[in-house]
C-alpha cells in the first residue's frame, strides 16, 4: 500500500466511513501466513466484499491470490455445503498504470479489462456472490491531485454509500 499513491488515497478515504471496514492484508500478514478462521469471520460480518488493489501483470497482488486460495475453502465458500458467501456482493476496485485506452484490441494491452477480470468474476459466481461492475482508476501516473480526490469520492459513493 505504501507504494501505491492511488490505492492508499482510496483506502484512506473509505476509512472515514463508519459503515466500512478496511483490512490491509500485507499489514495483517507480513509473513504471508493467513488466519483462515479470522478472515472467514470477517467475510461473514459484511454484505459487500471489496478487493481493492493495484492491477499489475494482469492480476491481483500475490497475497490477495494466496488469500483466495486459503480462505475460500471447499465446503465453506463453494462446493457441497459451501454457501457462506451466497447473496453477498463482490466488487473489484483497482488501479492501472496504463490509461483506459490501453485495454482494448487496439491498445497495447490488447485485452479489455472485463476480459482480464474474468477470474474474479468466476470466483464471485462460484462462491454465490453477486458480481458488481468493477471500480477502476486508470492511467494513474497521469492523475492530478484533484482527479485523485474526485476518484476517491466516486469510489466511496459506489463502494460504500450505495449499500
Amino acid at each position: 500500500m505504501e507504494q501505491s499513491v492511488v490505492n492508499k488515497a482510496l483506502a484512506e478515504r473509505v476509512e472515514k466511513e463508519t459503515t466500512a471496514t478496511v483490512h490491509y492484508l500485507y499489514e495483517a500478514y507480513p509473513d504471508g501466513k493467513i488466519n483462515v478462521e479470522k478472515e472467514q469471520a470477517l467475510l461473514l460480518s459484511h454484505d459487500r466484499i471489496v478487493f481493492q488493489f493495484p492491477f499489475y501483470w494482469y492480476s491481483t497482488p500475490a497475497l490477495l491470490k494466496e488469500w483466495q486460495d486459503t480462505v475460500l475453502t471447499y465446503g465453506w465458500a463453494y462446493g457441497s455445503g459451501g454457501d457462506k458467501l451466497h447473496g453477498k456482493e463482490f466488487l473489484a476496485a483497482l488501479s492501472t498504470g496504463g490509461p483506459k485506452e490501453a485495454y482494448n484490441r487496439e491498445g497495447y494491452n490488447y485485452f479489455e479489462m472485463e476480459e482480464l477480470l474474468k477470474p474474479l468474476h468466476a470466483m464471485a459466481n462460484l462462491t454465490g456472490m453477486k458480481y458488481m461492475a468493477p471500480f477502476m482508476v486508470q492511467g494513474v501516473r497521469m492523475l492530478t491531485e484533484d482527479q485523485l480526490k474526485d476518484a476517491a469520492e466516486e469510489y466511496v459513493s459506489y463502494a460504500v454509500k450505495s449499500l
